[in-house]
């Protein structure tokens, strides 16, 4: 026998990982792409889409199974589910990851990490639940099922810290992407808009009731400043052809002379917000999106009053939009249900399109914030993800 002691060599790791929907794919590709990176013959599996294939992501089910919205279409679809949930468990079990990663889908995830990190798995959590704005009941629970959370922005880390559940701030992948600095006169070139007239980006929202509750008052509104700004171009994106068919049915009562001010577009909602002087959204990622490329802008939001009489009395938090969250201030208007009206809205955006200079130092803030948020989010959550797995193996 040697005395060199024969060193049998070492088994790629694994790692599993659930994503359940679009934003989802591409965190988890990003991520993948640099965990290959420290380690090369890592294997992957789970739940995941096209975008984590390419990266040889094994998908065990079809990630659009998860991917449901609303609780009606939730209950219809509760028992495959339930079922695929089980299944992932059962698969963990038997193949034994040194890492389990559950990227958002709450929901679905939570209780998923809970059974594998029971079965001695390390488990982290990659985009934070909003527990800090609500349903903060869930923060035990998510004590019980992740050695690590990974946030996208600091004021949900911070909210961890505080709680004594392990975090890390990892940055937000928008901040990484989008530039600096946008060319507005080549996005105008792009989208056919002049570059001598100012322009007003009209994002209602990509869901059915978004539009619904948001997109005439929306109308309305930049028709107001279409009548004080007769030189206004309005542009605005449209995330499908549903969503097109919605907007076009509230664009047909408005008057020829008027209609030609609009301009529609299939998707380009990051083009169109760029070519804008100001931006008119409904509330969600698109505000973090108009702040990252330093438009001033009016967030609004409206739903069935029954809605928000339920939730304005579960949020625990002054603001809603995530300039606001992030600064921990206002920085921009937030006009909810009654406020968002056309005479409020209509104020707010002709002061922004006539006064810009008044907003130099809001746009400063804006690249002070994007430089926070830019921390290489994929290199970053991939690193903690590695250093867990050691720490788990000792």
């Amino acid at each position: 026998m040697s005395d060199q002691a024969q060193v049998a060599p070492q088994k790629p790791l694994k790692i599993a990982i659930v994503a359940g929907e679009l934003s989802g794919d591409i965190l988890g590709s990003g991520l993948i792409r640099e965990l290959k990176k420290l380690h090369p013959t890592a294997e992957f599996f789970g739940i995941g889409g096209p975008r984590m294939q390419q990266e040889g992501f094994i998908s065990h089910w079809p990630m659009d199974r998860l991917s449901v919205m609303g609780l009606v279409e939730v209950l219809g679809r509760l028992r495959e589910l339930l079922n695929i949930r089980k299944e992932v468990r059962d698969l963990c079990l038997k193949e034994k990851p040194d890492l389990f990663v559950g990227i958002d889908a709450p929901d679905f995830n939570l209780t998923l990490e809970e059974w594998v990190r029971e079965s001695g798995i390390p488990v982290a959590h990659y985009v934070s639940p909003s527990v800090w704005a609500w349903k903060q009941g869930r923060l035990k629970k998510i004590a019980r099922c992740v050695d690590r959370m990974l946030t996208l922005l600091p004021f949900e880390a911070e909210f961890y810290h505080r709680k004594n559940i392990p975090v890390t701030f990892v940055g937000h992948p928008l901040a990484d992407e989008l530039p600096m600095d946008v060319d507005q006169n080549a996005c105008r070139d792009q989208l056919g808009l002049s570059k001598e007239q100012p322009v007003l980006a009209v994002l209602p929202g990509s869901r059915s009731n978004e539009v619904k509750y948001l997109g005439q008052t929306f109308i309305d509104t930049a028709l107001r400043c279409c009548e004080v700004m007769p030189e206004l171009q309005v542009a605005i994106p449209c995330a499908n052809e549903l969503r097109r068919q919605q907007i076009e049915e509230q664009l047909a009562q408005v008057k020829p002379e008027l209609r030609q001010c609009f301009h529609l577009y299939d998707g380009m909602s990051r083009e169109v917000m760029s070519a804008s002087d100001s931006v008119l959204l409904a509330s969600g990622t698109a505000a973090l999106e108009a702040m990252l490329l330093k438009k001033p802008m009016v967030v609004a939001y409206k739903m069935a009053w029954l809605s928000h009489a339920i939730i304005s009395r579960m949020i625990k938090v002054d603001h809603i939009s995530l300039p606001n969250l992030i600064a921990g201030e206002t920085l921009v208007p937030e006009m909810i249900q009654d406020k968002a009206n056309v005479e409020s809205l209509s104020e707010l955006l002709l002061d922004r399109l006539q006064n810009p200079d008044n907003y130099r130092a809001l746009v400063e803030r804006f690249y002070q914030m994007h430089h926070e948020l830019k921390r290489e989010a994929s290199q970053v959550a991939a690193k903690t993800l590695s250093d867990l797995i050691q720490e788990h193996q000792g």
